[in-house]
């Protein structure tokens, strides 16, 4: 992987951070026996990331937007398991995760409504 490729792109730079701290805090959960979510949360939490890398080498702009897309339904199916695990008094606090993921969610909506505007306007 380029490191100047992350520089240059904040939603693979923001994604890829996020993906980090995901795996860091469902390494707790696992200590904590918390196997199902933390499963769950490793899944789509790190996946946002790989959709958005993979929009990187999309076949079209329409495959772009897929792409990414994909990305945006995983952040939030992601913040769904994070929503459960901050309500749960038995969990470790994710308030950062969450926060982390509201700028995820915001810079993916931004790609997705300027890859929309331009596959229309074609």
């Amino acid at each position: 992987m380029k490191k100047e490729l992350f520089d240059k792109n904040p939603i693979l730079k923001l994604s890829f951070d996020f993906s980090l701290m995901v795996i860091e805090y469902c390494e707790q959960l696992e200590v904590n026996k918390k196997y199902v979510l933390s499963r769950q949360l490793l899944r789509s939490g790190t996946s946002i990331g790989a959709n958005a890398m993979e929009a990187q080498n999309a076949e079209s702009k329409a495959d772009f937007l897929h792409k990414m897309r994909v990305a945006a339904k995983e952040a939030e199916e992601t913040q769904y398991w994070l929503w459960l695990c901050n309500y749960s008094p038995a969990y470790p606090n994710c308030d950062d995760l969450i926060t982390k993921l509201d700028e995820v969610n915001k810079v993916l909506g931004s790609i997705i409504n300027s890859a929309r505007k331009n596959l229309v306007n074609k």
